[in-house]
C-alpha cells in the first residue's frame, strides 16, 4: 500500500508531488457551483491533511478554478506545495457568460483554444494573476487533440525555454487520450503527462503503449479522473456519469461487477479505484477532485484503505482488469 502522502520527484527538476494530490476541475464548478468560499476551504483541510499537490486549468469554470485556489493559497507558505497549471486555451471577455453542460455559473469569459508561443506565454501570466502567485511548478499543454502541429511546434519550445530559464520547474501536456501523449512523448523532452480517465479500474487503454514509454523515457505519469468523472465513487445509479457524461449500459455493467467484487472482500469501490493506478511505476500522482473537506478526508481514507491481495487476485480471474497490470502490495 502506498502512503498517500509522501512525496516523488518529477525527474530531476526538482518538482515534488504527493502521490494523492488534488485535481481542481470540481472547484471551478463542475456539475455543481462549489462557491469559492467552499472550495477554498476545501484546498486547505487538503494542506492540513497533508495533501500538498495541487493542479488547476484556465478551463476549469473559465478561471473560477485558479480565482478559488488564490483564496486558500494566500494564507499558505508558498513552499509547501506544488501546483500545475494549463496552457493552450486563452480566457476571452464576452457580452454574456457561456453556456456549458459541465460547468455552473461562469463569468462572461469564454476560452479560446491557442497553442501559439504568444497564447501560452499570455495563458502563463493570466494564470498567475488569477492564481496571485509569481510562479507556477508544472505546465501543462492542454488538451491539444486537434492541434498536434501547433502544440509541438510552438507551444512546447516555448514551455521548454521557461523551463531551461526557470520559470516553471517542470513541463508536460495533460489529455484524455492516450495516443497523442505518446506521440510527444517520443518527439518533444517531457517531464511529466497528466492522463485522464485512461488507465483506471475501467479503462486501461493506456497500459499497453503509453506507460512503458513513459517508465523507458522517465516521464512522470500524473493520474487524473481516477474515479473516471464520477461512476467509480457513485452508487451506480443510472445517473452515474463516465467520461463526463451518462455512463452508458455496458460500463455500468463493468462496474457493477466489480463492486461485487469488491462487496465480497468488504472494500470500499472508491479505494479500488484510487489505489489500482497508483501501483503502476510510470505513476507518481492520482487527483482525484473534491467539492468539500470531507470529500478530501474521504479521499485520503480511501487511499489507505487495507484491500487484501484475493480481491486483486479476483478481479483478474474474472477479467475485470487485465494480468499484467500490476496491482497493490497487500498491507
Amino acid at each position: 500500500m502506498t502512503n498517500p502522502l509522501s512525496s516523488v520527484e518529477i525527474r530531476t527538476t526538482g518538482v515534488r508531488v504527493t502521490r494523492v494530490g488534488l485535481g481542481g476541475a470540481p472547484l471551478g464548478g463542475l456539475y455543481v457551483d462549489v462557491g469559492v468560499e467552499a472550495a477554498a476551504e476545501t484546498v486547505l483541510k487538503a494542506h492540513e491533511l497533508g495533501v500538498h499537490y495541487f493542479d488547476t486549468a484556465p478551463l476549469y469554470g473559465s478561471g473560477g478554478s485558479e480565482l478559488a485556489y488564490r483564496e486558500a493559497l494566500r494564507q499558505l507558505d508558498r513552499d509547501s506545495y506544488t501546483i500545475s497549471t494549463k496552457v493552450g486555451r486563452v480566457l476571452k471577455p464576452v457580452d454574456a457568460p457561456p453556456q456549458s453542460e459541465q460547468f455552473m455559473n461562469l463569468p462572461a469569459l469564454e476560452p479560446v483554444f491557442d497553442f501559439s508561443r504568444d497564447g501560452v506565454l499570455r495563458s502563463l501570466e493570466d494564470s498567475l494573476e488569477r492564481l496571485g502567485l509569481d510562479r507556477i511548478d508544472i505546465a501543462l499543454i492542454h488538451d491539444p487533440d486537434d492541434h498536434y502541429e501547433q502544440a509541438i511546434g510552438e507551444a512546447y519550445p516555448a514551455l521548454a525555454e521557461l523551463r531551461s530559464q526557470g520559470v516553471v520547474g517542470a513541463i508536460g501536456a495533460g489529455m484524455n487520450q492516450w495516443q497523442m501523449l505518446a506521440d510527444l512523448a517520443r518527439e518533444g523532452d517531457f517531464d511529466c503527462f497528466l492522463l485522464a480517465g485512461r488507465y483506471t479500474l475501467l479503462d486501461r487503454s493506456a497500459l499497453a503503449e503509453l506507460l512503458p514509454l513513459c517508465v523507458e523515457k522517465d516521464i512522470g505519469i500524473i493520474l487524473g479522473g481516477p474515479y473516471n468523472s464520477g461512476i467509480l465513487a457513485s452508487d451506480l445509479s443510472a445517473s452515474a456519469t463516465y467520461d463526463y457524461m451518462a455512463a452508458p449500459p455496458e460500463v455500468l455493467s463493468q462496474t457493477r461487477s466489480i463492486k461485487a467484487i469488491c462487496d465480497r472482500h468488504d472494500v470500499p469501490l472508491k479505494a479500488a479505484a484510487l489505489q489500482f493506478g497508483l501501483a503502476h511505476p510510470a505513476v507518481v500522482s492520482t487527483i482525484p477532485g473534491a467539492r468539500s473537506t470531507t470529500e478530501i478526508a474521504e479521499n485520503l481514507e480511501m487511499a489507505v484503505f487495507s484491500i487484501p491481495a484475493d480481491l486483486w487476485a479476483e478481479l483478474r480471474e474474472a477479467g475485470l482488469i487485465p494480468r499484467e497490470a500490476p496491482t497493490p502490495a497487500a498491507s
